[in-house]
């Protein structure tokens, strides 16, 4: 089987459907893939929404588990997927028409262990509207890339708009952490420290479903995606100190881990209300990963040391800073 495409669900009923039809319009014969549904515990009517889907072909099949995260649905999906290859489109979003048979074939013949593509993100209304119309995609383009490149250019950890080759997933022993979320971040980054041969291309893939609450909507922000947000920069920082990593590499983890750290500090900032709070959660990062360093000039340094010794103040004068 070429294909195995997962699918946590957790209370979506509103987009789960739309999200199924599309994988349905991907030009792909049932018999090379399978859908591997995996309801997370939901409690409104997502299932139902799809039933007549689930009904109406033979290559889906369902996982039933208590709520236990998205992370842990992802792992039992891999778990007993079978294709070459594997991807985990959220249930929100949408397969842009067609554009999957493409990077598959790509990815069948190349052999990577990682082909990512684009993606465009739209609100509701902008998605109501493309149901009588079709993305129109770029002249495409695919390029081959080392892992070191991958990782300077990394910039959003999603997993959703990717191929991950599931060899390369089982022999590597890679996984999401287990009840947090966020968990995009570090696996997407040991994913791309450990590949050999990664493509890249301008395909659009999919359609992110932008303006309603998610794990990473930054309107929903809170102590506790602050606490797994933490607990992911944590885990990242642990990679750069992986037997064998290059100089280079370690320094490209770095690099886009520091953006993911700011963003960190201006949700804190922005919807954390308490001081205390804010405070208390980034002594937790520490606690968590204690030689967490960004040293790559002397505004940096002066950071590490202030936001260690004196929190409160470091947040106070990036707050000062950021609202310039």
């Amino acid at each position: 089987m070429d294909l195995s495409i997962i699918v946590p669900v957790y209370n979506v009923e509103e987009y789960v459907r739309p999200c199924l039809e599309s994988i349905f319009k991907q030009d792909l014969d049932d018999s090379r893939f399978e859908v591997i549904i995996v309801n997370d515990g939901s409690t409104d009517r997502s299932m139902e929404m799809i039933a007549d889907i689930i009904q109406a072909h033979s290559n889906i099949t369902v996982i039933n588990q208590e709520n236990l995260s998205l992370s842990v649905a992802r792992n039992n999906g891999i778990a007993v997927a079978k294709g070459e290859y594997i991807i985990m489109p959220d249930s929100d979003d949408l397969l842009t028409e067609n554009s999957l048979s493409i990077l598959l074939d790509k990815a069948l013949e190349t052999k990577a262990d990682i082909v990512e593509a684009n993606y465009l993100i739209m609100n509701n209304q902008e998605i109501d509207e493309l149901s009588n119309g079709r993305i129109e995609q770029p002249n495409m383009l695919f390029r081959n890339m080392t892992s070191l490149e991958s990782l300077n250019e990394l910039k959003a950890c999603y997993v959703w708009n990717k191929l991950f080759r599931r060899s390369f997933i089982i022999d590597n022993h890679l996984s999401f952490i287990p009840g947090i979320r966020f968990q995009d971040i570090p696996f997407t980054h040991e994913c791309y420290l450990k590949a050999t041969k990664c493509i890249k291309t301008n395909l659009i893939l999919n359609v992110y479903r932008k303006g309603h609450c998610s794990a990473s909507a930054p309107n929903s922000f809170n102590m506790e995606k602050a606490h797994d947000l933490c607990t992911a920069i944590a885990a990242t920082w642990e990679l750069t100190k992986s037997e064998g990593i290059t100089p280079e590499a370690r320094k490209a983890i770095i690099k886009s881990l520091l953006g993911t750290y700011y963003n960190l500090i201006y949700r804190l900032l922005k919807y954390i209300n308490k001081v205390t709070d804010r405070v208390n959660m980034l002594r937790f990062l520490y606690t968590l990963a204690p030689d967490l360093r960004f040293s790559n000039n002397i505004k940096q340094r002066i950071g590490n040391w202030l936001s260690r010794k004196a929190p409160r103040q470091y947040l106070a004068i990036l707050s000062v800073r950021w609202k310039k």
